[in-house]
């Protein structure tokens, strides 16, 4: 059962320096996550079993020190920051006059065009590839397998999985084997639309005060009241749980 005080969890945005080159699978986790992954085995299996997960929610940092957790973040890791810091990573390692390249896989052509423009203009050093699958809830076993073809022919130094959570870590996860790749992922969802500029972050008031959570909501009542309300109870439930 998915508990957070066992879970391994990333402490500080500098141990991703450490992450080793290679083929590692990195998840983000906040309430949300947490409280879906309590009744979704494969998800829960998706965030234990990854090779690293980042407290993207200042009430994981909050709530891992409340139940003295094995894992003590000191702040919040958003998807964004996972992102910036990856993205900087590999345009940086780039030998003169080499590129490499990083895949999107997931959103829509739209959304896909946005990002590719504006990388060619931030990261000089960097190609981009991109995919976005069908539009479904879930997809058929065909509709997998060119996802798989179409990452392995790319085998890009950098792989971004964007289809909203828990959908993007189970496929992530389940296909893992599949993927013949050597380089980091990450599952990063909202991110894709945070940076294509086709959503906005909450302004840096709200980011700095721990309350983007609260931002969504005040934007997207009807979308978000269930996650942030219902949800959040949730998880004080089950962290009140893990602590008596």
């Amino acid at each position: 059962m998915l508990k957070l005080k066992n879970l391994t969890i990333v402490e500080d945005i500098s141990r991703l320096d450490n992450i080793p080159n290679g083929k590692f699978l990195i998840n983000t986790i906040n309430a949300y996550s947490y409280t879906v992954a309590k009744k979704d085995a494969v998800f829960a299996s998706a965030l234990s079993e990854g090779d690293y997960l980042i407290p993207d929610g200042i009430s994981i940092v909050k709530a891992c020190r409340w139940i003295n957790a094995i894992s003590k973040p000191k702040r919040r890791i958003a998807g964004w920051d996972l992102f910036l810091y990856e993205m900087d990573r590999v345009n940086g390692e780039c030998e003169a006059g080499k590129k490499k390249t990083v895949m999107f896989v997931g959103s829509s052509e739209r959304v896909l065009a946005l990002i590719k423009a504006r990388v060619e203009k931030e990261y000089a050093n960097l190609n981009v590839s991109a995919y976005s699958p069908p539009y479904k809830k879930e997809f058929t076993e065909e509709d997998n397998m060119s996802i798989i073809q179409a990452i392995n022919s790319v085998s890009p130094d950098l792989l971004w999985i964007g289809m909203t959570a828990p959908k993007q870590e189970k496929w992530t996860f389940t296909h893992w084997d599949s993927l013949n790749i050597n380089c980091h992922t990450g599952t990063i969802g909202a991110v894709f639309d945070f940076y294509a500029g086709t959503a906005k972050r909450a302004p840096m008031w709200w980011q700095e005060h721990s309350l983007e959570w609260l931002y969504r909501l005040i934007k997207e009542p009807k979308r978000m009241w269930r996650r942030y309300i219902i949800g959040n109870m949730k998880f004080l439930w089950y962290m009140m749980m893990e602590k008596w």
